[in-house]
């Protein structure tokens, strides 16, 4: 296998193994609306094989930034429609990542009346807000009816994406967010059926997908996990826990079909990323996370070691509009600015010269 050549996801056919990472950058309108600059900022991207967007909340009580998409409405849909075609018209290929932030927000975020998780457990920390930062609050445990209209969002979310015109969904497991709240024994400590053993942890995200998946198709849907990533209050630090819960997971998936498991993880040719790659028996897309930024020889190495089918890629992609074109030729890369990932304007969003602009 090499980088640059095709691969087949599910229903798609990519134009190489290069996808980019799902990355919060918190530039849409305040009324979750995709506008130009994402238009723009997609498009410009559309030569990896595939993009996978920005965290997008099915329901109001699920955001968890100022700036970030929804596709909830109407007009937040329209939006999404827009960089679908722009991509598209550029030869690209785009899924959106679904995303309940759980505990991981705050009612001045959402302009709801609580945000939910599985249980009553707050994070240690503050979280920023429109109007300055303050203390995480004490979620709403989720009643088990709640979970189930839950799980209903992400299925009109995944139609109304695909309704929109983008090429399918990668629902979001893990960094924290929801799903992984009901994954880890450390913030799911419920007594129905979403709680308790590792089975019953599982069983609310095997739920969600196996719903998405038969109402848009198996074809058209990823999943993202970050086992023992420890991020954002859930910390998974019991090795044999972690092996069972994901185990149990992905056996339960791998039935369906899904066009890929993106997995985060710093060790991704290591015996836990394999082994839930073997048992999914699909194509795997390799993530090393946050504090290791995948780079050019890593992603290389990956695919030609045969650990991975495809690679996420974050930052590089953030600074070089075209990657895949610098990759292939081995050109210089732009630097990226840790300082504008998050909010503004054009600065650090679509403003990052290609080799046609730079003089090469």
């Amino acid at each position: 296998m090499d980088l640059f050549s095709p691969v087949r996801l599910g229903d798609l056919e990519l134009a190489n193994r290069i996808a980019m990472a799902p990355l919060t950058r918190m530039r849409s309108s305040a009324d979750g609306v995709p506008g130009d600059l994402n238009v723009e900022h997609y498009a410009q991207r559309a030569s990896v094989g595939l993009i996978v967007t920005e965290g997008t909340y099915p329901s109001a009580e699920s955001r968890g930034y100022p700036g970030q998409p929804g596709i909830v409405t109407d007009e937040q849909a329209a939006g999404w429609a827009r960089v679908a075609d722009a991509v598209h018209a550029r030869g690209g290929r785009l899924f959106m990542q679904v995303m309940n932030a759980g505990r991981v927000s705050h009612t001045d975020i959402t302009g709801t009346d609580r945000i939910v998780a599985p249980s009553a457990i707050a994070i240690d920390g503050e979280v920023h807000t429109p109007t300055g930062k303050a203390p995480y609050p004490v979620p709403h445990a989720l009643t088990t009816e709640e979970a189930v209209a839950v799980k209903a969002e992400f299925v009109a979310a995944a139609r109304r994406a695909v309704d929109a015109g983008l090429d399918g969904v990668e629902v979001h497991g893990a960094n924290g967010y929801l799903l992984h709240e009901f994954l880890a024994a450390g913030s799911n400590t419920r007594t129905d059926v979403y709680g308790g053993s590792a089975e019953a942890r599982a069983r609310f995200v095997v739920e969600v997908v196996t719903e998405v998946a038969a109402e848009i198709g198996a074809g058209r849907v990823g999943l993202r996990i970050s086992p023992a990533h420890g991020v954002q209050g859930v910390v998974e630090d019991d090795a044999a826990d972690v092996r069972a819960t994901y185990g149990v997971l992905i056996d339960a998936l791998a039935p369906l079909g899904l066009a890929y498991l993106s997995v985060l993880h710093a060790d991704p040719a290591g015996e836990l990323v394999q082994d839930l790659r073997r048992r999914f028996g699909g194509p795997l897309m390799a993530n090393t996370g946050f504090a290791s930024p995948t780079e050019r020889q890593e992603a290389l190495a990956l695919v030609e070691q045969g650990h991975a089918e495809c690679v996420a890629v974050g930052r590089a992609v953030i600074a070089n509009p075209d990657l895949v074109e610098r990759w292939v030729g081995g050109h210089e890369e732009n630097e990226p600015d840790g300082s504008t990932f998050y909010g503004g304007g054009a600065e650090g969003y679509t403003d990052y010269p290609a080799l046609s602009t730079a003089g090469v």
